[in-house]
């Protein structure tokens, strides 16, 4: 699976003129999952995110998580994250999950969220969604979990 994160003072989702997530500080993210992925790359995943330290502490030192702050944390799903670049002018989509099984991933991944932080909004899985943020920094980060090849 695949998280850009990044941190934000504000951030929120709209579809079809309606706001339906929104946080003030902390960190908006977008989630893929690719072929192959399960709940197991959800988990490492999400304890990955939950415990990033993207937040200055008092010196000034990004040694702060999400869990430290206990800030906004905005899931957006993002299917194009998994775009394959590397040929040609047009992305291939091959390496994403199927939308049955994205889907049913990041609800999964919000679901596990929501267990481990107060303040979870979300997007909408499939939707045309208008996302604004306002990066905080600016600080972007890729997570990525990697399958483990099966022994």
């Amino acid at each position: 699976m695949i998280a850009l994160l990044q941190r934000v003072s504000h951030a929120s989702v709209v579809v079809d003129g309606v706001s339906i997530g929104a946080i003030q500080a902390g960190l908006m993210v977008l989630v893929c999952a690719e072929r192959g992925d399960t709940e197991k790359e959800a988990d490492t995943l999400l304890s990955k995110l939950l415990g990033y330290r993207v937040f200055s502490d008092d010196a000034g030192k990004m040694n702060r998580s999400i869990r430290d702050t206990q800030g906004g944390l905005l899931l957006v799903p993002q299917f194009t994250l998994a775009a394959d670049t590397q040929a040609g002018t047009r992305p291939s989509f091959t390496p994403a999950a199927p939308p049955e099984v994205a889907k049913q991933l990041f609800d999964y991944f919000v679901a596990q969220a929501c267990t481990q932080h107060a303040q979870v909004e979300t997007g909408q899985f499939g939707a045309d969604m208008k996302v604004s943020l306002t990066n905080d920094g600016p600080v972007t980060f890729w997570l990525e979990t990697k399958k483990q090849a099966a022994p």
